[in-house]
């Protein structure tokens, strides 16, 4: 057992040591700490509030297109101002913290703890139990994912916010609509209800192959119970695999989390959400008079899950023994 675990502390070293030497991988991995560590300290980092409007500011050549207060990038806005004189700035990273919550919380809630769970449940019991999460897996992908998600936000969303506002009534507890955390319940809820799917089926796989392994069999052996061999053996030796799925399935995270609320059924205002930012401003006319309403949002859009994909490919390169 010494052996086993030494050698796979030695092997997980050597990919960190892979990964550090992939230069594209770090810039890209330093990218999304930078943007992820912008939305969550959104409070602390931005300038202006999100919300907050400066009406002193005044775009004359805008009245005519509705345009009152859009203003272009300057030393106070980097990323100009809206149409009601908010920063860009300010709102794009208040926007990031809310891809930040959705993303991480669908992620850790349906990819990890439901896909991983019966994933190993799945690989290891086999038998009725294997075919019954299977086969439940495979009705979940009988149907376009995005479809359904819509479907659960769009039909979901009433209903929960009408419970909230009655618990909201009763209690005296206000604020909880406002700050947005029933768009946070709903989007995540329905995102986490079809990402386990994937990561289930292959964590079946990787333990239908691990549990043949002799450390396997000496561990059921020495009379080790079900959980420390699911959780302490085979889970740590699965777990290159799991960390380049994972940060693949951030990137679709991000784009789902932003086609939700582009589409108007994900984070609804005064909440910022980079999706809805987009929507506001996806015409040609903004990309005309005042592109920067529309481009920065998109760039940041396109960097996050850009990176996402290239830090995936430079993860499989580093724990993928095989290419080596």
């Amino acid at each position: 057992m010494f052996k086993t675990n030494y050698k796979r502390n030695s092997l997980t070293r050597q990919a960190i040591r892979r990964l550090f030497k992939n230069k594209i991988g770090l810039i890209c991995l330093s990218i999304i700490i930078c943007f992820y560590l912008a939305g969550s300290l959104a409070s602390w980092i931005t300038p202006y509030d999100y919300n907050e409007q400066n009406i002193e500011i005044k775009n004359t050549e805008g009245k005519m297109r509705g345009c009152i207060a859009c203003n272009p990038p300057s030393l106070k806005h980097p990323f100009g101002t809206d149409r009601l004189g908010r920063d860009v700035l300010t709102r794009i990273i208040f926007g990031l913290r809310t891809t930040v919550i959705i993303t991480i919380a669908s992620i850790v809630t349906g990819g990890l703890i439901l896909g991983i769970t019966f994933g190993l449940i799945s690989g290891y019991f086999g038998g009725k139990i294997d075919t019954l999460i299977m086969r439940i897996g495979e009705i979940f992908l009988a149907f376009p994912g995005l479809l359904l998600v819509l479907l659960i936000a769009a039909t979901v969303r009433p209903r929960v916010t009408s419970w909230v506002r009655i618990f909201e009534t009763n209690t005296g507890i206000e604020g909880i609509i406002t700050l947005g955390i029933v768009d946070y319940l709903v989007v995540f809820g329905a995102m986490a209800a079809f990402s386990w799917v994937g990561m289930s089926r292959l964590v079946r796989g990787q333990v239908l192959q691990i549990k043949k392994s002799q450390f396997i069999e000496a561990s059921i052996a020495s009379g080790a119970s079900t959980f420390r061999i699911l959780f302490s053996h085979i889970l740590p030796n699965i777990l290159p695999a799991l960390i380049v799925v994972i940060s693949m399935g951030m990137g679709s995270a991000v784009g789902t989390e932003i086609i939700l609320s582009w589409l108007g059924i994900g984070i609804q205002p005064p909440t910022p959400s980079i999706g809805v930012m987009i929507y506001e401003n996806g015409n040609l006319g903004v990309l005309r008079s005042n592109p920067h309403l529309i481009l920065f949002p998109i760039g940041v859009v396109t960097i996050l899950i850009f990176t996402f994909n290239l830090l995936g490919d430079a993860l499989n390169d580093a724990f993928n023994p095989r290419i080596y």
